[in-house]
């Protein structure tokens, strides 16, 4: 039987809304992400899912929960599918991360991994998403419910594209990647969601903060 995995990004924050890097931060779901939460759930799970993994932040378990009920399924916390950790950006803007550390916004804006704030790599933000990956039930369908950059760089690994740049461009708030595996992990879709504009607008990177989970 072909195995199928949704990556799906949480639902939005004020922080997104703000444009405030995120990182491993803790912020909630605000009204609209609230609201995405539960738009969401009714569409993934009319694929008949068998299993729910969540990142243990509190912004990815809200969005997981509603699936949840729909499905009747256990929502699965694991630390693992977190997202990358930014270091010293988390908390400010794109502009204040500007002002504060110009060289590092280069980096960031030329799309290289940025290693001087501290935090993760691309990288090491792979492998334990794989990590955890691995150690799932095969079951039909899974859902994992996590962040963009996370998304992103367990979409890389598990269809053999680079780090860096990344192939994909990162998701919207409660958008996800379908993959499917028959002999190899393949690419089914990218940022699908409810019908609209995919918002926020997709930028060149995945630590932008109108795309970082």
């Amino acid at each position: 039987m072909n195995r199928r995995v949704l990556l799906l990004r949480h639902g939005r924050t004020s922080w997104n809304h703000q444009r405030r890097f995120q990182g491993q931060a803790d912020p909630p779901l605000d009204e609209v992400g609230l609201s995405q939460a539960y738009e969401v759930a009714s569409l993934v799970a009319a694929l008949r899912p068998g299993l729910i993994v969540s990142s243990d932040a509190m912004r990815a378990m809200q969005t997981a929960l509603p699936i949840g009920e729909v499905t009747g399924l256990t929502v699965r916390p694991e630390a693992r599918l977190r997202e990358r950790s930014l270091g010293h950006w988390e908390g400010l803007t794109r502009d204040e991360v500007e002002q504060r550390y110009p060289e590092e916004f280069a980096d960031w804006v030329a799309g290289r991994d940025v290693s001087r704030r501290g935090g993760e790599s691309r990288d090491e933000v792979a492998a334990r998403a794989l990590e955890a990956f691995h150690e799932l039930p095969d079951v039909p369908i899974a859902i994992l419910v996590t962040h963009s950059a996370t998304a992103m760089a367990l979409c890389s690994a598990l269809l053999g594209l680079p780090q860096q740049p990344h192939v994909l461009g990162p998701l919207a708030n409660c958008h996800w990647t379908e993959l499917s595996f028959e002999n190899r992990w393949q690419l089914r879709a990218h940022n699908a969601g409810a019908p609209g504009p995919v918002i926020p607008r997709l930028t060149l990177d995945e630590d932008a903060p109108d795309a970082q989970a």
